[in-house]
């Protein structure tokens, strides 16, 4: 006897995925060669408390059919399925998820099943600006010199009196970023390159014509540090980037230009040099290492006063802060003036936060409520580096995806998945696997609102990632700073980005590129990921083929909103079809820097035209396409009636 289930297919499952409360689920298994009289279960978990609903048997054949329906809470949760079919002699066989949790066809077992995901969120909404857009992180120091550089570089500069680490300034733009550091590894000075927020203003017009429609900026508030994730004040912008003027008319230069900005908002720590901790007394604030008496003195967790506290990973210039402390929430999102609508209403339209996974629920929740109130329009991403339907941190499953909190996340685990594709870790059918997952764990918006992200400032740069460089710990610092991939290296890692580049922009999602990664930018990670945009040494080749991604995206509006079917055509061909009931766009990508494949496709129209080349396709006998992949190579047909 052996059964079977899966979650992917209406025929087992009704409806797809995740669920809005409330909804009714129809589940159903198949059990060949059923012994009689043979009872079936379904095992439903949630919250830690487990019930087994028993299923009707609705044909008796080859094979036999069961039933059953659940009613999804009127509250968001997670619930966990899994089945149980039991013998006239009590005898239990389990069918469930499989091994890689991955949801679809699942397995047999003889205990234990591992448990299918249905997501179980409140209706809520990501704006179409967003989810149809197009994105670009800057670090703001390492994209442009503005005109008004050296005058900030000049405001920047601290008073003689100023303890602690300061900043140097590296006049040469092409030098490569580096760390002073003494003998015990600590930082004694902070290199910048002198990029402003007028720079990033000047810059817009290079933004727009790359089809650029959504801004992340990294931290733009005063901090000691040049990344700038040490806050020192949240309701200033760091004099040597601009002021809160020069923000308000780069936000409405954008907005004018059809680009909106999202901000980086680290609120899991401040800076230990800030005017609310104030450990080297640099501010005139009294902060709280100089007592109870101070109003910031409960944001924080002493061991013992005043040296020894909680900071973020034991980063002594980062310590932790209380989010809950109702004053601490106040100054963030609570007040009218607060931190969340302050800057919503000089122009942002979205915040990013930092290391969401140690935000308390309650907290995030206090932001989404605040950008709802000051401008319903705007959007709140997170960092988080996993399945954020099921993440877990600090002993909490989180609620990031259950309507009332995040609208959208990082989308590491697609970044993952397809770099470990283009890299031969992964075949095709795990890559749609994995994507496939994301899908069915995601609530719709939150899908079509992931930020697929392929570069980051947290990971190195992906050239050099394609490139197959020397692991890093091979290195030493020096190397790793002066490491360019030779030039066979950097061709066949430019290759594999194009395909990458092609399956991030062709589905659901955001998709966000990384300053320079379009113009050839390389290095390994931090400081050297965070290096300065090559302008006037740009990679021409790739900076056309990102133009015709960009324009590909906006001109097809299925690639943002149609849905979304991926498949594997054999280990090497990455395929995915999207369509809305108007228009029908089919991908395919070739991996294989060796091999060319040849795939067979069912018209999924009257016609076919392959879009990167305009050439039409005609079907063979048959009735189906034959397509060729070269190496390294995609394909996009557009499918007409």
């Amino acid at each position: 006897m052996h059964a079977f289930h899966d979650s992917h297919k209406l025929k087992y499952r009704t409806p797809f995925g995740a669920v809005a409360t409330g909804t009714k689920v129809e589940l159903w298994l198949d059990v060949v060669q059923p012994t009689p009289g043979i009872n079936c279960f379904v095992r439903v978990w949630e919250g830690g408390q487990a019930a087994l609903l028993p299923m009707t048997c609705e044909s008796w054949g080859e094979p036999a059919r069961f039933k059953a329906t659940l009613t999804a809470p009127e509250e968001g949760c997670l619930l966990w399925y899994s089945f149980v079919i039991q013998s006239l002699d009590g005898k239990r066989l389990y069918y469930g998820n499989n091994a890689d949790n991955l949801g679809g066809v699942g397995q047999m077992y003889e205990s234990s099943p591992k448990s299918y995901q249905i997501t179980v969120y409140r209706p809520n909404t990501t704006p179409d600006w967003y989810k149809n857009g197009i994105a670009y992180q800057i670090f703001p120091d390492r994209f442009f010199r503005g005109e008004d550089w050296l005058d900030r570089q000049h405001n920047a500069q601290k008073p003689d009196s100023w303890k602690g680490p300061r900043q140097v300034l590296q006049r040469d733009w092409n030098d490569t970023p580096f760390y002073c550091r003494n003998e015990k590894g600590e930082i004694t000075r902070w290199a910048t390159f002198g990029g402003t927020l007028e720079g990033v203003r000047e810059k817009l017009g290079y933004l727009k014509s790359l089809g650029v429609t959504v801004l992340y900026l990294n931290p733009i508030f005063e901090a000691t540090s040049n990344h700038k994730y040490d806050t020192a004040d949240y309701l200033r912008v760091d004099p040597a980037l601009g002021d809160e003027e020069g923000f308000k008319a780069l936000a409405a230069e954008a907005r004018e230009q059809g680009i909106r900005i999202i901000l980086d908002g680290v609120f899991s720590h401040t800076g230990a040099d800030s005017r609310y901790f104030n450990r080297l007394g640099n501010y005139d604030t009294v902060g709280a290492c100089q007592g109870e008496e101070s109003p910031y003195y409960k944001w924080y967790r002493f061991h013992q006063f005043p040296d020894s506290y909680e900071c973020w990973w034991g980063v002594t210039d980062l310590p932790n802060v209380e989010e809950l402390e109702p004053s601490f929430q106040e100054f963030i999102h609570g007040g009218e003036d607060s931190v969340i609508r302050h800057w919503l209403k000089l122009g942002a339209s979205g915040w990013r936060l930092d290391v969401a996974d140690e935000l308390p629920d309650e907290f995030i929740r206090g932001i989404r409520k605040a950008m709802m109130e000051t401008d319903p329009d705007s959007v709140l991403l997170g960092e988080v580096w996993e399945d954020a339907s099921n993440k877990e941190s600090y002993g909490r499953l989180r609620e990031y995806f259950l309507g009332e909190e995040l609208q959208s996340t990082m989308n590491y685990p697609f970044r993952a998945a397809a770099t470990d594709f283009m890299l031969g870790r992964l075949d095709a059918q795990g890559l749609c696997a994995r994507l496939m997952a994301l899908k069915e764990n995601y609530p719709p918006e939150n899908f079509y609102g992931a930020f697929n992200v392929i570069g980051s400032h947290d990971r190195e740069r992906i050239l050099t990632t394609l490139g197959e460089a020397p692991a890093a710990d091979s290195l030493s610092e020096q190397q790793r700073e002066l490491y360019r991939l030779p030039a066979d290296r950097y061709d066949l890692a430019r290759r594999r980005l194009k395909m990458l580049s092609l399956i991030q922009f062709t589905m659901p999602g955001v998709p966000c590129i990384y300053y320079g990664d379009e113009a050839g930018a390389q290095g390994y990670a931090d400081p050297f990921n965070r290096g300065t945009y090559p302008w006037g040494r740009e990679d021409g080749e790739l900076m056309a083929h990102y133009r015709m991604v960009t324009a590909l995206r906006q001109q097809y509006p299925v690639l943002s909103s149609g849905e979304y079917l991926p498949a594997a055509c054999g280990a090497n061909v990455y395929s995915c079809l999207r369509s809305d009931g108007n228009t029908a766009i089919r991908v395919l990508v070739n991996r294989s820097a060796d091999h060319s494949e040849k795939v067979e496709l069912p018209m999924e129209g009257a016609s076919a035209r392959e879009l990167l080349t305009g050439r039409e396709l005609v079907p063979g006998e048959n009735g189906r396409l034959t397509v060729t992949l070269e190496p390294l190579s995609g394909v996009v047909i557009l499918y007409s009636e």
